[in-house]
C-alpha cells in the first residue's frame, strides 16, 4: 500500500473530486478496491465524471460514507484509465471487495443500460 493512500486504505467508499474545464470541483462517492499497492474504481462511459477525467486526470480522494459524507482527510491523486488485462485486474479487485454491489449489481446495470464500464487506477500525485 502506497503511503500516499494511508487515509483511504480501510475505506470501502471514497469521495472522488474531479475538475471541470473551468476548474470547478465536482465530488462523487465511488467504491474503491485495492490489489497490493494499487487502488481502483470504476465508472461508465457516459458518466460526467468519466468525461471530466478524460480532460483532467488530477483528482482528490477522501474516505467517505456510501452517500458521500467525508470521514477523513483528502489526498491528491491521478486517475489512469485501464484497458485489457489491467482493467480485468481492477474488476476482480472491486468484485472481491464489494461482493454484491461491484460483483453483481453494477456490472448487471451497465450491461442492461448498454454502458461501457471504465476502470481506473489511482496513483498518489503532488500538484
Amino acid at each position: 500500500m502506497s503511503a500516499g493512500f494511508a487515509s483511504v486504505k480501510n475505506a470501502k467508499t471514497i469521495l472522488l473530486t474531479t475538475y471541470k474545464r473551468d476548474g470547478a470541483a465536482v465530488s462523487t462517492p465511488v467504491s474503491i478496491a485495492f490489489d497490493g499497492d494499487r487502488a481502483f474504481f470504476r465508472s461508465y462511459d457516459k458518466a460526467w465524471k468519466t468525461r471530466r477525467l478524460h480532460n483532467n486526470s488530477r483528482v482528490r480522494i477522501a474516505p467517505s460514507t456510501f452517500r458521500g459524507k467525508l470521514t477523513g482527510p483528502d489526498v491528491q491523486a491521478r486517475a489512469t484509465l485501464l484497458e485489457g488485462e489491467q482493467a480485468e485486474i481492477a474488476a476482480r479487485a472491486l468484485a472481491r471487495r464489494h461482493r454484491v454491489l461491484q460483483a453483481i449489481i453494477v456490472p448487471a446495470a451497465h450491461r442492461l443500460m448498454r454502458y461501457r464500464t471504465m476502470h481506473y487506477e489511482l496513483r498518489p500525485d503532488s500538484w
